[in-house]
């Protein structure tokens, strides 16, 4: 059985369009893979709205455990130079490049501390 919320990753919709169109809380592969070779209008609608300039979905890994999960990204997300789980130290991870600073954003996805390093200004 697949839950609602890996049905919707598999659509690559959202989990609460998935629950808004009456997607069951488990389904089979038979079903999914009917919703997926016949799309409801629904999907259809949805698909073609779309403009790509925001992943639905986006894995999030750890650059230091390879630890994976599926995550709707946020708006405040920067493009992170490395992820890693909040209980690594900062020392497991590579260092910064010559000459950059590393700032850190806690709260992503589930268990995720973003990294980015950017070039140091005086």
């Amino acid at each position: 059985m697949i839950t609602r919320r890996e049905a919707a990753q598999r659509l690559d919709i959202p989990t609460e369009m998935a629950t808004r169109h009456g997607l069951p809380p488990k389904l089979t592969e038979a079903q999914l893979r009917e919703i997926e070779e016949n799309p409801p209008a629904w999907l259809v609608q949805s698909r073609a709205n779309r403009t790509g300039k925001k992943a639905v979905w986006v894995e999030l890994e750890c650059s230091v455990c390879g630890f994976t999960e599926q995550a709707r990204p946020k708006k405040w997300w920067p493009t992170f130079t490395h992820l890693a789980c909040e209980h690594h130290l900062p020392s497991e991870l590579p260092p910064p490049h010559p000459g950059a600073v590393r700032a850190e954003y806690p709260g992503v996805g589930s268990r995720f501390i973003g990294i980015v390093d950017v070039p140091w200004e005086p």
